[in-house]
């Protein structure tokens, strides 16, 4: 661990968004798949994005070579060594499973693969099970009928992917359905579409973090709102960039969400496409943003705040934190 990073916990991170791409091709020879890229040049080349849109097209391509338990293992696997490398101690993990159950990949062999990685990783991990915002709410359902049974490897719902034309309230009843079955419930809201999306993520789908929310700034009342009831917002600082939310790193607005006194995380978001993990976005808010070591280390004590953990180990990670350069 790079003693310029502060132990932290990621609370945004999508696992098909950690596929490098020379696991892209070593997958694709395993599972005897033919890339339309020649080599891992050509194809990390096709990573200079307009939008999320831009983006997607080639992060659901890519998806193509997961096909097998063993191909979701060492996905998760790859990650989680690289997080005990770089001071991530706790990680919540996103995951899509609609995007493999629509090529016929079975349920178990997602949950299945990805479980068997956080058994084997000396990382507090946990998954987060995302649903599709541009798919039918329909869809969404049955694949959190599919994940019932295996439900004891997941810690809550989220929602992800296209924001812009797919309103929260859309899902309001597979959340009310998570909830039942006693999940917790995040959402991706305020990246692209209106501080409205926030709202209805709140208010609506129930969550309890706010992934991205930088939009949420628009609205002097929803600020309040989100000072108030400590809501968490799940930033993305060099995803942002990559993405066109900010023309440059230091255009961002992380400083001031921070002087707003809001419950601000960095996290790495898609990283392999992204251009760094999480300690590469401290780093980079570090030297950009010029955020100071106490600005570092309040961001790195609310990653734990706002995670899902037990309060025993929340509290020995804080202390972790707060001893973090003394």
């Amino acid at each position: 661990m790079s003693a310029a990073t502060p132990p932290t916990a990621e609370l945004h991170v999508h696992v098909e968004g950690t596929l490098e791409p020379e696991m892209v091709f070593a997958l694709a020879r395993r599972n005897g798949i033919a890339l339309p890229d020649s080599s891992v040049e050509e194809l990390r080349a096709r990573y200079r994005f307009r939008d999320l849109q831009s983006f997607l097209d080639v992060y659901y391509a890519n998806m193509v070579v997961l096909r097998t338990a063993e191909d979701f293992r060492d996905l998760a696997a790859a990650y989680l060594d690289r997080c005990a490398e770089r001071g991530v101690r706790h990680a919540e993990i996103f995951f899509d499973p609609q995007a493999h159950l629509s090529r016929g990949v079975p349920m178990e062999a997602v949950i299945g693969g990805l479980g068997a990685a956080l058994d084997d990783s000396e990382v507090s991990a946990s998954l987060i099970l995302c649903f599709l915002r541009d798919e039918p709410a329909e869809s969404a359902a049955e694949a959190l009928r599919l994940a019932e049974p295996f439900l004891d490897r997941v810690v809550g719902v989220g929602l992800d992917s296209a924001e812009v034309g797919h309103p929260p309230s859309k899902f309001a009843e597979v959340f009310r359905r998570a909830h039942e079955l006693g999940l917790r419930a995040v959402a991706h809201a305020g990246e692209e579409g209106p501080p409205d999306y926030v709202r209805e993520a709140l208010d609506v789908l129930g969550v309890q973090r706010i992934d991205h929310g930088i939009r949420a700034l628009e609205d002097p009342e929803l600020v309040a709102r989100l000072r108030r009831e400590r809501i968490p917002l799940t930033v993305c600082p060099l995803s942002n960039v990559r993405l066109g939310a900010f023309p440059e790193l230091a255009a961002h607005t992380l400083p001031r969400l921070l002087a707003e006194d809001l419950l601000v995380t960095v996290n790495s978001d898609d990283p392999a496409y992204f251009g760094g993990y999480v300690d590469d976005n401290y780093a980079a808010v570090r030297r950009e943003l010029g955020l100071g070591t106490e600005q570092l280390r309040e961001l790195a004590a609310n990653s734990f705040r706002a995670a899902f953990l037990d309060e025993p180990r929340r509290a020995g990670f804080l202390a972790e934190v707060e001893a973090w350069q003394r």
